[in-house]
């Protein structure tokens, strides 16, 4: 993911969000990707396109064993 000028802010806490390292997982599975997460509270952000690329794939694969 590209770490452009990102002008997103936390719900919560109204700050800007910031890139970081995070473990995701699902059904006992975890891929280590690059998001968007307020630095205070850790709210998450997940774009579309992560969403519907990269986690739909790996969610495909889990389903279909």
């Amino acid at each position: 993911m590209d770490e452009e000028k990102i002008d997103i802010q936390c719900g919560r806490c109204q700050i800007p969000l910031e890139y970081g390292k995070r473990d995701l997982n699902y059904q006992r599975q975890s891929i280590s990707t690059d998001v968007l997460r307020c630095p205070k509270c850790g709210q998450v952000y997940l774009p579309e396109s992560l969403v519907k690329g990269k986690m739909f794939e790996v969610e495909k694969a889990l389903e279909d064993k």
